[in-house]
């Protein structure tokens, strides 16, 4: 027999072997492969095998990143740090926005691959978008039914996360419509929540403890959403949204003496750390980090950080953390520091983020692949 009868050729394996194979390849290989054949394509688009290829990524903890959006060149940058094995944060690759407008966009959060970003001013962000550049997918989500035009002045609060119950992706959509700007009595939310999955918007109720959330992302962490919101009485507390139940809980935050302003939550581990200020009246201003070390005791938050600063100069600004636990803060003019816990030390990362710079953890994925986008990707 020849050599050429003795060999197997790639195009008459069986399926569930080229499955296996395409299953161990990294994002970059996979794509390619993609071009070899109809067979191959149709193959790796399968939903099923999307799903497959990233839960093996996951459990093999491969292609596992720290994504940042920057400011580079005046663009919109995202760029990939493999920072458990480089200490010294080198960049793995980047993107470039596929924003039409750098002072429009904002993130609104990533997960499996998928990051979701909004188009707008705050008070009027209407336009919705998930992106993977790794597969250079960029899919508009139908317009929100209700509206500034529709509801009167109010500003919106957007949150992206995962449903593994449905394994759906959904966005929600919060417009808080206010008659003053510090009339809590009158103000009302309108919640919103788009299904990947139904592809279409759904209108939900909002318990009536909550008057207004504070403008900004939410925080995605075990399966549900937490905003920074503010009951009637002008109280502050952690909204909670279970994507998988839909329901909506709160989790208190820890009493401090003087004027406290939580400015925002981030993942920290298995759980949730919040960011806040406490104006003093010797003209300092106290930057705090606590951690809630179980996940929804509100007794567990635990001090993490804290230092004071002179109202002059730029004051750091806490926006997230790495995944060996330094704490990633901002500087004036977008200069992107970590500080170490154990050293208290900072460290310069060497970068400059954009005007709301975004940290979180990012995993390349097939995810969208299979989905017909309805905007054409021209980056």
């Amino acid at each position: 027999m020849s050599d050429s009868k003795k060999s197997i050729r790639w195009g008459y394996l069986p399926d569930e072997i080229l499955t296996r194979i395409f299953t161990f390849l990294p994002i970059k290989s996979v794509i390619i492969c993609t071009t070899v054949s109809k067979t191959w394509k149709s193959l790796i688009k399968n939903p099923t095998f999307i799903s497959t290829h990233l839960h093996h990524s996951r459990n093999q903890n491969q292609n596992l990143f720290l994504l940042l959006s920057l400011s580079r060149n005046d663009k919109q940058v995202y760029t990939l740090h493999k920072e458990d094995d480089d200490p010294d944060f080198t960049e793995y690759t980047s993107f470039d926005s596929p924003a039409p407008a750098l002072h429009l966009h904002n993130v609104v959060g990533t997960f499996n691959g998928l990051i979701c970003l909004s188009y707008g001013l705050p008070n009027r962000a209407e336009e919705i978008f998930l992106w993977n550049p790794c597969v250079r997918k960029f899919l508009q989500l139908p317009y929100p039914d209700a509206t500034v035009d529709t509801h009167g002045t109010s500003h919106t609060s957007f949150g992206f996360g995962f449903d593994p119950k449905t394994n759906d992706y959904k966005v929600v959509r919060i417009l808080s419509i206010h008659g003053g700007y510090s009339d809590f009595v009158k103000s009302r939310l309108v919640v919103e929540v788009y299904s990947l999955f139904a592809s279409e918007w759904r209108m939900l109720s909002l318990p009536p403890i909550c008057a207004k959330i504070r403008i900004g992302r939410a925080t995605f962490a075990n399966g549900a959403l937490h905003w920074i919101a503010f009951t009637n009485d002008d109280k502050q507390f952690v909204l909670v949204f279970d994507l998988g139940d839909e329901v909506f809980r709160e989790i208190l935050l820890p009493e401090f003496p003087g004027q406290v302003i939580w400015t925002g939550l981030s993942v920290y581990g298995n759980s949730i750390a919040g960011f806040r200020i406490t104006v003093g009246i010797d003209e300092k201003v106290q930057i705090n980090i606590c951690v809630m070390k179980e996940y929804g005791v509100a007794s567990s938050w635990t001090p993490f950080f804290t230092a004071d600063f002179e109202f002059v100069g730029p004051t750091p600004r806490p926006i997230g953390f790495r995944r060996n636990g330094d704490a990633v803060f901002v500087l004036g003019e977008g200069k992107l520091v970590c500080w170490n816990p154990e050293s208290k030390e900072f460290k310069d990362l060497r970068m400059i983020g954009d005007d709301n710079p975004f940290i979180d953890s990012y995993i390349e994925s097939l995810v969208l692949l299979d989905k017909a986008a309805n905007v054409a990707v021209t980056y």
